[in-house]
This record gives structure tokens, C-alpha cells and sequence, in this order.
């Protein structure tokens, strides 16, 4: 995959040294090396096996790092790092997918294990949008809304140019939205995302979980039944998002997004529902949004020089 991180610098401004993204999924987890221009030299992913406990999959994905950057060769200048949750420098919150998760210390373990100065860490939808903002489907869109449906569901909003993070760092966390009922009813997590879907696909004896749940839901039948009052439950969601932001693009990222149905259940909801329905479009690099807003956080990290 051929991607720049920006625009060139400016005429007589450089950056040295090569860059580093890790993304951090409950799934999956990506790493990455660019140079300073942001040109992708070599890309790997591996599997969280979140069932395993947190301190594996960091060990994991840092010696992954350290074998990328060995095989490139080359200083690193930056690292940045993509986590599900709200990061802080002790630890993270409302990361409940990998246990364990919220003990971590992720800029603290990169800078020791990789001898790394400068480590930017942020949330992996708010590191999405960044790449979005930089590179792909929201450059020049304001305000704009990114919306992650893989292990879990989480967005992420846009407004001038940058990426807004909320009082505690918690925006976007709409994986916490009540859904269902009676009140409180349950989070949309637990209806709506990769696990949910999951779950669901099991219930029904549909192998190949959400992905082939949603292969059978092509076809009338009580899997599309099933699947629509999932959809349904997200619709609400993100029209309420749509609602309060008035964005002028939305943007789907992760796994579950690879579904046409899917993305076709949801924009023909959000079109019916909302006076002034958003452009909504796919990310041209879903799976890999957050590696490459892990590098820009890298690549943002390190000043240009003349």
C-alpha cells in the first residue's frame, strides 16, 4: 500500500529518521515503519489473542516492532501508538476487551523496549480520524464524524481540522450508548458490534460469525431479521450523532464495515431518518485507519527542520 502521511513539508523543512505505528485491536494488532516522509516500508499485522491477557500482546506486538525496524534499518525518530479506550499516562480507560488493558503503560513500554524519546499515544478512533483528516476521506470536510465498527463501535469527531477529544478524552465513546429496553436498557456495544454480531451468528447456527451472518442476511430470512434490529439499534445511535454534529461526511472503518449490506442497511436508515443526511462513505483504508494514524501521530511528533 502506497500512502504518504501529508503533504511534503515545506520548501528547506525536513524530518529524519524512520517512524513507527503500532495499532492496538481486540482482534488484531498492526504494526508499522514509514520513513520521515511517511512512504510505508514494511507492514505487518498479528492476531491480539486478547482471551490471553494484555501482557502478551504487548510483548508481542513490541518485538514485532523491533523486528520491523531491524529489518528496515535506521533510526527511529517517533513512535506513535493506536489503543482502543481513554489513555492515560498510568493506565486506560473503558478498554474492556483485552483483560488487563486498563494496567497498561503504552508510551512508558515503547520508549524501554525501543529506546524511542518521542511517543505519541491516542485513542484508535481519534487516531483513525487523524489519518482520515491527513490522508483520506475527510481532507477538506468539516465537520466530520468517523465511525469504527470492528471488535467494539466507537467514533470519533472531526471540527476545524482537528480531532476532538472531550473533557476526560472519552468523546466518540458511543459504544456506551443505552440501547434496547426497559431503562436503562444495555450498551450498544453488546447489540452492535464485531463480538455482538459474534454472539448473534452462534444463536442463529450460522457459522463464520458476523461475517456470515451477515452473508445469510443477503437473503429474506430470520438471520436478516435478526441482523436489521441489530442495525437498527446503531441507526439510532448515529442519528443522534449525526443530530447534534450536523456532519458533512461519515466515514466507516473497521472490519464489520467490509459488509455491503451493512453499509447499506445503515445509510438507507440514516437517509430516511435525518433531515440532512451526510455523505457516508467507506475509509479507502479501513482495516489499517488507526496504523496509519498511529504513524501520523509519530510523523506530527518530530518538529521539521530546516
Amino acid at each position: 500500500m502506497s500512502v504518504r502521511l501529508s503533504d511534503p513539508p515545506a520548501a528547506g523543512a525536513r524530518r529524519t529518521g524512520l517512524l513507527l505505528g503500532i495499532d492496538f485491536g481486540g482482534t488484531k494488532m498492526a504494526v508499522g515503519v514509514s520513513d520521515a516522509d511517511g512512504r510505508l516500508l514494511a507492514h505487518r499485522r498479528v492476531p491480539t489473542l486478547a482471551e490471553q491477557g494484555a501482557p502478551q500482546a504487548l510483548a508481542r506486538a513490541l518485538d514485532l516492532a523491533g523486528d520491523l525496524v531491524g529489518e528496515v534499518g535506521g533510526p527511529v525518530a517517533a513512535a506513535g501508538v493506536a489503543s482502543p479506550g481513554v489513555v492515560r499516562p498510568d493506565g486506560i480507560d473503558l478498554a474492556p476487551n483485552v483483560p488487563g488493558w486498563e494496567r497498561l503503560r503504552l508510551a512508558d513500554a515503547v520508549r524501554d523496549a525501543l529506546d524511542v524519546s518521542r511517543v505519541a499515544v491516542d485513542n484508535d478512533l481519534n487516531a483513525a480520524a487523524l489519518a482520515e483528516l491527513r490522508l483520506g476521506a475527510l481532507r477538506g470536510v468539516d465537520p466530520g464524524l468517523v465511525v469504527g465498527i470492528g471488535t467494539g463501535i466507537a467514533a470519533a469527531v472531526t471540527v476545524g481540522g482537528a480531532v476532538l477529544s472531550g473533557h476526560r478524552g472519552a468523546a466518540g465513546e458511543i459504544g456506551y450508548a443505552v440501547a434496547g429496553g426497559p431503562w436503562p436498557g444495555t450498551m450498544l456495544e453488546r447489540d452492535f458490534s464485531g463480538l455482538a454480531l459474534d454472539r448473534l451468528a452462534a444463536d442463529l447456527d450460522l457459522p463464520g460469525g458476523a461475517a456470515g451472518l451477515a452473508a445469510e442476511a443477503e437473503r429474506p430470512g430470520p438471520a436478516r431479521d435478526a441482523l436489521a434490529a441489530r442495525v437498527d439499534e446503531a441507526a439510532r445511535a448515529l442519528a443522534t450523532c449525526c443530530l447534534l454534529l450536523d456532519p458533512q461526511r461519515l466515514v466507516l472503518v473497521g472490519g464489520v464495515t467490509r459488509s455491503d449490506l451493512i453499509r447499506r442497511m445503515l445509510v438507507d436508515r440514516l437517509t430516511e431518518a435525518l433531515p440532512h443526511p451526510p455523505d457516508v462513505v467507506r475509509s479507502r483504508f479501513a482495516d489499517d485507519a488507526a496504523l496509519f494514524g498511529a504513524l501520523t501521530l509519530a510523523r506530527e511528533a518530530v518538529p521539521a527542520v530546516r
